[in-house]
């Protein structure tokens, strides 16, 4: 049987005019959740090219100011799955929001931060728990 080893994920805290971007997933782990744009670290890839790409493809924007923001250690024990998510904020710098994978995403919307929907993706469940707050907080 082959190793077990943990992913690496990259979640994209995505801001404009005050709210975050928040996307359904589906037909992956934690279906039918609401979790941040973002996916799986590629080999020799940085923080901020992973979060570039994965934001365009998942939604058609771009991004601006990108910056690390935490990590969390996510054990799915449902789906036996593990992974290190490294979180990154950014700003929204142009275009319009749109599916572009609709066989991942179910529905995307931005949301104020008082005010997410439930049920949240476990790394956003596990951001929260350490007590942070994109706009600064408590």
């Amino acid at each position: 049987m082959p190793e077990k080893k943990p992913q690496v994920g990259v979640a994209v805290i995505l801001v404009r005019d005050n709210k975050i971007l928040l996307m359904r997933r589906r037909n992956a782990h934690g279906e039918g959740t609401w979790g941040f744009p973002g996916g799986h670290l590629e080999f020799n890839e940085e923080f901020a090219d992973c979060v570039k790409r994965e934001v365009e493809e998942e939604t058609g924007l771009t991004v601006k100011n990108i910056k690390f923001t935490g990590l969390t250690n996510d054990i799915f024990e449902k789906e036996k799955r593990h992974y290190i998510t490294i979180f990154m904020t950014c700003d929204w710098e142009s275009g319009k929001a749109w599916i572009k994978e609709p066989e991942k995403c179910e529905a995307q919307e931005w949301f104020e931060w008082e005010n997410l929907p439930q049920p949240l993706f476990l790394p956003i469940v596990n951001l929260l728990r350490q007590g942070y707050h994109p706009f600064g907080k408590i």
